[in-house]
């Protein structure tokens, strides 16, 4: 990769734009990063406000992690055999005790058949969990596109 040509770089923003929406709107793992814990791969959605959520279990590392400090980075990447194409959204984490499950329903049918009997069952099992949605608010946007 060393022409430039076909490369597109965007400085630094602070919003998602329509283009990331798009690309983060399909059914992508992300990796999630919050401060002083290695990148997990999560689930997410890129909601109409502009932030990035997630759902996990309210004791999980990664929320004891975000009460101390609350940074959080998502980077996601097209699959191989994709053009290369990677958007990073840095910021502020909140812990939002309501919606997790809304979510989890969402995102389920969004990365899973849940025409699958298995599925249907793994989803079911998760809804009866105590979940919290951390909500990523944007500060920094960083993308790629070759």
């Amino acid at each position: 990769m060393g022409s430039s040509a076909g490369k597109r770089l965007n400085r630094d923003m602070t919003a998602l734009t329509s283009d990331d929406l798009e690309f983060l709107r399909r059914p992508l793992h992300g990796f999630l990063t919050v401060a002083g814990a290695e990148p997990r791969p999560v689930w997410f959605e890129a909601a109409g406000d502009g932030t990035i959520q997630l759902f996990t279990e309210p004791d999980a590392l990664k929320v004891r992690r975000a009460r101390r400090d609350p940074r959080a980075s998502l980077v996601v990447a097209a699959p191989v055999g994709e053009r290369e194409r990677w958007v990073s959204v840095a910021g502020r984490v909140s812990i939002e005790p309501d919606g997790a499950r809304d979510l989890a329903a969402r995102l389920a049918a969004r990365y899973w058949d849940l025409g699958d009997p298995a599925r249907a069952a793994d989803l079911e099992a998760i809804l009866k969990i105590d979940q919290v949605r951390l909500v990523i608010h944007p500060e920094t946007v960083r993308r790629y596109a070759y």
